[in-house]
C-alpha cells in the first residue's frame, strides 16, 4: 500500500528536501506529549521539526535538534502539522485548534484536539470542509465522544465506528487499538496487523502522531503516510519484543528508534 514511497535519499540531499514537521501542544504538566511527538517526527526523517509549546521551554535537553517555538510561529513554518499532544482544553488551546483547522496543509488531529472537537461540534463541521488532507487518530473513548456514543458501542463494531467518523469528518481515520482500523470517507478500510500490548503505555499515541506528521512533511500522500506510520509503529514495538525488551515495561520513547531502524530496512529492501 505504501511501498512506492520507500525510496533511498539522493546523495545531494539537504534538510530542506524533507519538509518541516510542526507539533502543537505541550500545555503545563503535559510538555512530554508534544516532545515525544517531535522526537518521533525527527526519528522518521523530517528535515526540520518545530514544536509549538504552550508551556514555554528553551530546549529539549534529550533532543536538542528540536526547534521549540511558540504555537503561533509553528503554524506558519510547517509543511505538515499535528495538534493535540498535551494541548489541554483552555481557551488558548481552542484558538490554536481553530487556526490549525484553517491552515491549508496536511493536519493530524490527536488527543486533546479530538476532545475539543467533540465539545465544539461547529469546529468538527469546519474540519469536514477542509480542502487539505485531514487525519484523525482517536482511541475508542475519543471516538465515542466524537460520535456521541459509548466506548462500548465503538468497540462492538470498530469498523463501523471508524467509517462513520471518516464520513462525518471527511477525513482519514486511525481508530487505535488491537487491530487499528484505518478508514477513509469513501468506505474503504484496513485493519493493521502489527503491534502488541507493549503499545498500551503512556505516550504511544503521541509518537504515532509525530510519525504520521514526519511522513506527511516529506510529501507522502496522507493515506500512505497514515498507513505506513500505523504499521511501522506496531512493527517497531514487535521488533522490541522480539529482542526481549517488552511487552511489559515498553515505553513510547523506545518505539522511535525501533521504527527508524525498521523504516531504513524497508527502504534498503525495496
Amino acid at each position: 500500500l505504501f511501498r512506492q514511497h520507500l525510496r533511498p535519499r539522493p546523495r545531494n540531499s539537504h534538510k530542506g528536501s524533507f519538509g518541516s514537521a510542526g507539533i502543537v501542544g505541550g500545555a503545563p504538566g503535559m510538555a512530554g506529549a508534544a516532545l515525544l511527538a517531535g522526537r518521533a517526527a525527527l526519528g522518521l526523517g523530517a528535515g526540520r521539526v518545530y514544536v509549538g509549546m504552550i508551556e514555554a521551554l528553551a530546549v529539549d535537553p534529550m533532543q536538542p535538534e528540536l526547534m521549540l517555538r511558540t504555537p503561533a510561529d509553528v503554524l506558519g513554518l510547517a509543511t505538515a502539522l499535528a495538534i493535540g499532544p498535551g494541548l489541554g482544553s483552555s481557551d488558548g488551546a481552542l484558538d490554536l485548534l481553530r487556526g490549525t483547522i484553517d491552515a491549508s496543509l496536511p493536519v493530524t488531529l490527536d488527543a486533546d484536539a479530538l476532545n475539543l472537537l467533540a465539545s465544539h461540534p461547529v469546529l468538527f463541521t469546519k474540519v469536514s470542509r477542509r480542502k487539505a488532507p485531514t487525519i484523525l487518530t482517536p482511541h475508542p473513548a475519543e471516538a465515542a465522544r466524537l460520535l456521541g456514543a459509548s466506548t462500548e458501542t465503538v468497540q462492538a463494531d470498530r469498523v463501523a465506528a471508524a467509517l462513520e467518523l471518516a464520513r462525518r469528518g471527511n477525513a482519514l481515520i486511525a481508530l487505535k487499538g488491537c487491530g487499528t482500523v484505518v478508514a477513509r470517507p469513501d468506505g474503504h478500510w484496513w485493519i493493521n496487523s502489527s503491534g502488541n500490548p507493549g503499545l498500551a503505555s503512556a505516550g504511544s499515541g503521541d509518537v504515532l502522531a509525530g510519525m504520521i506528521t514526519a511522513l506527511a512533511a516529506q510529501a507522502w500522500p496522507a493515506e500512505a503516510a497514515l498507513l505506513a506510520a500505523v504499521h511501522l509503529h506496531g512493527c517497531g514495538a514487535d521488533d522490541l519484543v522480539a529482542a526481549g525488551r517488552g511487552p511489559i515495561g515498553l515505553t513510547a520513547s523506545e518505539i522511535i528508534g525501533a521504527a527508524r531502524q525498521r523504516l531504513n530496512r524497508w527502504i534498503a529492501d525495496a
